[in-house]
């Protein structure tokens, strides 16, 4: 028996390829916005650190934080597209 047979067992909902491709797009965009989140505040976090350390350096350090601020969103945006797909294609 599948993991999805076991955990509706006893039950008489049938599954649907539609029911599971939502599903799985809702994954895939749950986890995708959850990660970018988290990058850009430990990105932040570190940023701020280094300009504490050392005040002088902070046109090189906000250039790479801008850059990995945008790579981070870049992530979110392709969850969203993988998402989209999963769910319409």
């Amino acid at each position: 028996m599948d993991l999805i047979g076991i955990l509706l067992a006893g039950s008489a909902t049938n599954i649907t390829d539609a029911g599971v491709t939502n599903i799985a797009a809702g994954i895939a965009m749950g986890l995708g916005a959850l990660g970018a989140p988290l990058g850009i505040g430990m990105l932040t976090a570190r940023a701020m650190e280094a300009l504490g350390r050392n005040p002088e350096a902070r046109p090189a350090i906000q250039t790479n934080m801008i850059l990995g601020i945008a790579f981070c969103e870049a992530i979110a945006i392709y969850a969203l597209l993988v998402a989209i797909l999963i769910k319409f294609v």
